[in-house]
């Protein structure tokens, strides 16, 4: 949803305005005109992070995150924070809290320079792009929820497909030629043969999954018209577990629409049971199998995008995944395990549009990327549930 610009934030911290030099007389009467006014502003670390030490000279570019106050966002914030980069993230908060930012700093003791408002704000985009020299840009903001792009097409097509026109009009007004997309394997439809390559044919059967396959055309497309152009499409499998210290995690607002939090929940009392939808498939134990893949191996796979940007030009959409399927009671049975805690689940019918298995061929990832994902489910269970004992009510 779009959120007014209003009433967005502080004042512009000194460090911020040194991209002033930059921009010319215009943009710099609008970015002072903004930052009066509220439109823009960039918020300040913490205490801890503003204090804390780093040779200037070991840091490397600056990049702008969309989204970054959301699940995968605030992990991969902490990983670029932890490999050097400077960050800015844009964020208009729809379906993530402020807190989240606040604590990435505290982890990784240094500041998250900030936007607040909606990617679609042509305007916005200009004078953050504008006011830092911004190198490369991953772009996460978006409406995700499967079942709901299904009763709001429109509104998905508009905030998704819209969203990225935008910010790509703003990249090449400033410039910015490295381009990290956050893709998921919903591009696939329903498989035809596993594992999943990413050369096999994408058909979505949801606008959710739709508007990803519009927006890695437009980025196909754009690279041809502009051969300068290197971007990345990573397709993400099925992201559990969170941050080691339990600080950020997944947040859903209302119903989770994915089964981890629910899980959780499940575990520590805030629903009755968990439902498993069909036991009859045609897996090994009758629950549907999918590619459950830590955060934080999500997270360290866009770091490794982002150098790979830096050394190729071209579309290039690669796999995210573990290549290995769990079922949903072999889940159930790892977080018992990592957990101490029992949880109460009931078999229920199959939903619509649901499929038996689904996982990653992640060789690709490996080969363009030297990226694969280390840590198992008991260890994703492990992190997600102390996430959950920590914050039972998320960032609220």
């Amino acid at each position: 949803m779009r959120e007014p610009l209003g009433s967005h934030f502080r004042r512009l911290p000194r460090d911020f305005c040194r991209g002033l030099h930059s921009c010319n007389r215009a943009q710099r009467r609008d970015l002072k005109s903004a930052r009066d006014t509220g439109k823009i502003a960039i918020a300040k670390g913490t205490r801890d992070a503003e204090s804390a030490e780093l040779d200037v000279s070991s840091r490397l570019a600056t990049i702008l995150v969309t989204g970054g106050a959301g699940y995968i966002g605030s992990h991969t914030l902490v990983e670029l924070l932890a490999a050097g980069y400077d960050v800015v993230c844009i964020d208009n908060f729809s379906n993530s809290s402020p807190e989240a930012l606040r604590r990435v700093e505290r982890i990784a003791s240094r500041p998250v320079r900030r936007v607040d408002g909606d990617i679609r704000d042509k305007r916005l985009l200009e004078l953050a792009f504008a006011a830092a020299p911004i190198e490369a840009v991953i772009h996460f903001a978006a409406l995700k929820a499967v079942g709901e792009s299904v009763l709001r097409p429109l509104d998905y097509y508009d905030n998704n497909v819209g969203g990225t026109i935008s910010l790509l009009h703003a990249c090449r007004g400033a410039g910015v030629k490295r381009f990290v997309f956050s893709s998921s394997a919903t591009v696939y439809g329903i498989p035809q043969k596993l594992p999943l390559t990413e050369d096999m044919p994408l058909s979505p059967v949801n606008p959710y999954g739709a508007t990803k396959l519009v927006n890695e055309q437009l980025l196909r497309d754009l690279c041809v018209a502009e051969p300068a152009m290197s971007v990345v499409s990573l397709r993400y499998f099925n992201p559990i577990g969170a941050h080691a210290s339990g600080l950020i995690g997944e947040d859903p607002r209302d119903i989770p629409n994915n089964l981890f939090p629910c899980l959780t929940q499940a575990a520590i009392g805030q629903r009755e049971r968990l439902s498993v939808f069909g036991s009859d498939w045609s897996t090994r134990d009758g629950t549907g199998v999918r590619d459950y893949i830590h955060v934080v191996d999500l997270a360290l796979g866009h770091v490794c995008a982002l150098r790979h940007c830096a050394q190729s030009t071209g579309f290039t959409p690669i796999n995210l995944g573990t290549g290995r399927g769990t079922s949903v009671l072999e889940l159930i049975k790892a977080f018992e395990q990592a957990s101490g805690q029992p949880v109460p689940y009931q078999i229920v019918e199959r939903r619509a549009g649901d499929i038996a298995e689904c996982y990653a061929d992640a060789g690709l990832a490996l080969r363009l990327l030297q990226w694969r994902a280390t840590r198992d489910v008991k260890q994703m269970c492990a992190d997600g549930w102390r996430w959950q004992q920590g914050n039972p009510s998320g960032y609220s």
